[in-house]
């Protein structure tokens, strides 16, 4: 009985608060809690939030560390690293009492795997899960080349994270290639896409095509920073000239670029056109939101790290059955085409906001969308990928509990 309850132990490590913000976190904790698990997940702790708590059968840890949004490189390393030395004192506490068969650890960074040091001795197996490519993600954040000797010492940190994780998991099957092309084992990596959770996200009879009451309501949620390109959108919305149906823009999340924008749109005038949340919106919550807005709007800028993203924004909107208007990334473009996604060019605002116009207007056009991207919602099911992923972590807790009786 205590090697079945020790098998069904799992310990999740992430740099962010949770579960507000990290709902890819929260769908795999909970996919964990329904095949049976005891989930623990070791996080920030924002102002007002509790040291320790359980939502929804997760236990909740978290640390005296906090995110500085926007802050230079020398800031982000010292949190990083703060939060990793606290994420060692605490694992080396829990695994005496909690014996956990595994343990996960989200980037970024990546070498948060090495803080489960001392589990992985006392027999825990290790998962790294790659939500961004770090290399990538420097690059684009900090303007500097892939050859550059920087970005080759973050090359080296993620080799060197990934040998010394037992399992890998990732995001979309692009950013397994370029694993496998950086000389990371094939067989380590799993695909585990971030696709929503059909409990919350999914299609209702009825859902609107057509504007209302003379208005049509574009809608984007997720994290503020500038390679989203949240500012295009509200650029765009100020080249839209006042007509039927007004145009208006809803914007639910939070971020380091929250300010900028909200000073966008009072420089531009649109106070009346554009609202904000006030922060993130609880996942429970989100998708009836969602479902007011008669579009969705992906506006990721096309550079080296968001050129490979599949964002979990767009996922949503085609799981709520929304039309969606987006830039035309080489990611999004590998798996849709110009049939299921009104595509923009990236980075242009005016080219933004004649797609918006042309959708307002067009009524059999955003029914088109949403019918054909039916088929991409059915086959892409949270269910069948929250198997893959529990399976993956039962495989890699058992081989931990042989590994220990050996």
């Amino acid at each position: 009985m205590k090697d079945n309850k020790r098998l069904k132990r799992h310990c999740m490590v992430v740099h962010a608060y949770y579960p507000l913000g990290e709902t890819r976190v929260e769908r795999e904790a909970m996919a964990l809690i329904d095949r049976g698990y005891e989930v623990d997940v070791l996080c920030l702790r924002d102002e007002g939030e509790c040291q320790t708590e359980v939502v929804d059968g997760v236990r909740i840890d978290r640390l005296p560390v906090r995110r500085h949004r926007g802050c230079g490189l020398a800031s982000q390393l010292l949190e990083y690293l703060a939060f990793f030395l606290l994420v060692v004192i605490k694992l080396f506490s829990l695994q005496g009492r909690r014996r956990y068969s595994s343990i996960q650890c989200h980037n970024l960074p990546d070498f948060l795997i090495f803080a489960a040091f001392w589990p992985k001795l006392r027999g825990a197996r290790l998962i790294i899960d790659l939500h961004d490519l770090m290399p990538e993600f420097y690059a684009a954040r900090f303007g500097g080349r892939m050859d550059s000797w920087p970005v080759r010492l973050v090359k080296l940190e993620e080799r060197l994270s990934c040998r010394f994780a037992d399992r890998i998991i990732t995001v979309t099957e692009l950013w397994r290639q370029t694993l496998i092309e950086r000389g990371v084992p094939a067989e380590k990596i799993t695909v585990v896409m971030n696709v929503p959770d059909a409990t919350y996200y999914h299609r209702q009879a009825g859902s609107k095509p057509a504007a209302v009451n003379g208005e049509f309501e574009i809608i984007y949620h997720g994290t503020l920073t500038p390679r989203y390109g949240v500012d295009l959108i509200i650029q765009a919305l100020a080249e839209i000239e006042h007509g039927s149906p007004e145009v208006r823009l809803t914007i639910l999340g939070d971020g380091d670029h929250r300010q900028e924008l909200l000073a966008m749109v009072a420089d531009l005038g649109l106070e009346e056109r554009v609202s904000f949340s006030d922060g993130f919106v609880p996942t429970p919550e989100l998708p009836d939101l969602i479902r007011r807005a008669n579009a969705g709007v992906v506006p990721n800028r096309d550079d080296i790290f968001t050129g490979a993203l599949l964002p979990t924004k767009l996922l949503e909107y085609v799981a709520l059955g929304l039309p969606i208007i987006a830039a035309r990334t080489p990611a999004i473009a590998t798996y849709f085409d110009d049939s299921t996604i009104e595509f923009f060019t990236p980075g242009s605002a005016t080219d933004l906001a004649q797609h918006i116009r042309r959708l307002s207007c067009d009524p059999a056009r955003r029914n088109e969308l949403i019918q054909n991207t039916d088929a991409i919602y059915r086959h892409n099911s949270w269910r069948e990928i929250a198997r893959t992923y529990a399976d993956l972590v039962d495989e890699v807790a058992m081989t931990g509990k042989m590994t220990l009786a050996i």
